[in-house]
């Protein structure tokens, strides 16, 4: 009786050591399997912490924007708002109004953008949240092996020199914009619309993933209630921009939002296998919208709506429709929007290389998204790897840029070739859920 006493205070195994004993039998697959995204990117980002300390410490600063920056909002401080009469030593403001109102916090907060040391530090705070965000959304979607975010972080060079050695100001954008999409993911879609329209106001790239952001919408709440959602981020437009408005309208529209800006030859990654004269011509330029368009087109005509279904459903309320739509999952929501970016990227006139970070942290998405089944692990981890290389070779070469071409070519196909979204309606998983509209 006494033995069969104590054998009953012993109870179940701990839910913490039943944790420990399966991560053990499991170690091998660890680095493998998709749910065990939480854990590794976990570890990575402690480990980033340090990566960024030593690369401000040990790398040097290299001034390319910043001191520009900081004349450009110098000259708002000094009650400046005609934006055609803003500039830096590398030419005029050619950004948004939150650009001004986020650099102007970071003036003051680096006395006056002389310290630049505590600017990297500030940068590096941008590197790891945009790092937590980026982790968060592959952890809802669960779709690439974990060993796949090393790539994501700790390897590429790149991305942390534009962080922390450039202080650009695209990783603000991009920072904002993913707090945006883990936003939608919780379905939080008015505040997420603002946080986007926030992102947009800092840097124009965002407006890549809008074509994306549109069809998400709509799907999900037909054309009346996603007017709503719009206005807002048209309002957060003219709110931020109100001063410069009053002061110059068409200075400000034509310098902050100018899509016809020409780019300089010498700075491109991804044409320089092209001659100069056909870089900078302007037919050039229309055949690049033109194939833009069209692409984003064939997406939303033939991957993302429902075949047989005229896209005119997609205006009605969901509740009205003939064939009623689940809500989309946290994957195909994520397909959508790091796809219509990517297509922009694909199709971009020039890209620089700070533009690097526009569509880093999506790449393994997409390349896990892809319906080539030949497309195994170490091909695109290779693909991955060209793409960094390109990235890091300067001056680009003919090469570089060509290999750069290639690789977008491969996961623009195998996008295409990806299952259709009306064969995965529904949730999944139980972290899919929608929590509220």
């Amino acid at each position: 009786m006494a033995g069969i006493a104590k054998k009953k205070s012993a109870g179940p195994p701990s839910r913490v050591w039943v944790t420990l004993r399966t991560l053990w039998q499991e170690k091998h697959l660890i680095l493998f399997k998709a749910e065990y995204t939480f854990l590794v990117a976990a570890v990575l980002w402690f480990l980033e912490i340090g990566i960024n300390v030593w690369v401000i410490q040990k790398v040097a600063y290299t001034e390319i924007d910043w001191k520009a920056y900081m004349d450009e909002v110098e000259g708002v401080i000094n009650g400046t708002y005609d934006y055609t009469q803003l500039k830096g030593d590398t030419g005029p403001l050619v950004y948004p109004a939150g650009f001004v109102y986020i650099f102007t916090a970071l003036y003051y907060a680096t006395d006056h953008g002389a310290n630049i040391r505590t600017g990297q530090y500030l940068f590096a705070v941008f590197y790891l949240l945009n790092l937590l965000l980026v982790f968060r959304i592959y952890h809802r979607t669960q779709k690439v092996p974990p060993y796949v975010f090393f790539f994501v972080c700790c390897a590429s060079y790149r991305i942390h020199s534009i962080f922390v050695l450039r202080l650009f100001n695209d990783p603000v954008a991009m920072l904002l914009l993913f707090g945006a999409v883990n936003l939608f993911l919780d379905r939080h879609w008015m505040l997420g619309c603002g946080i986007y329209s926030l992102a947009v106001s800092v840097k124009m790239n965002v407006l890549l993933f809008s074509p994306g952001l549109l069809f998400v919408l709509l799907w999900e709440f037909g054309l009346l209630k996603t007017l709503p959602k719009l206005s807002l981020c048209a309002a957060i437009q003219l709110l931020l921009g109100l001063p410069f408005l009053l002061e110059n309208p068409v200075g400000y529209i034509s310098r902050a939002f100018d899509l016809g800006r020409q780019f300089f030859f010498k700075w491109t990654v991804n044409w320089r296998f092209l001659p100069e004269e056909v870089f900078l011509n302007r037919y050039f330029h229309v055949a690049l919208l033109a194939a833009h368009v069209l692409t984003l087109l064939l997406f939303t005509f033939q991957r993302w709506k429902r075949p047989g279904e005229s896209i005119m459903a997609l205006l009605k309320d969901p509740a009205k429709r003939s064939q009623p739509m689940r809500k989309l999952s946290a994957d195909h929501m994520v397909l959508i929007l790091f796809t219509s970016n990517f297509i922009g990227m694909c199709f971009s006139r020039s890209l620089h290389y700070q533009f690097y970070v526009w569509y880093f942290h999506t790449l393994p998405y997409l390349l896990w998204s892809g319906g080539v089944k030949k497309l195994a692990h170490l091909l695109r981890v290779l693909i991955l790897g060209l793409i960094e290389l390109s990235w890091n070779t300067y001056p680009s070469t003919v090469y570089s840029s060509a290999a750069l071409h290639v690789c977008h070519l491969i996961i623009l196909v195998s996008l295409w070739l990806a299952p259709t979204l009306h064969g995965h309606h529904g949730d999944g998983k139980s972290q899919d859920k929608p929590k509220r509209q």
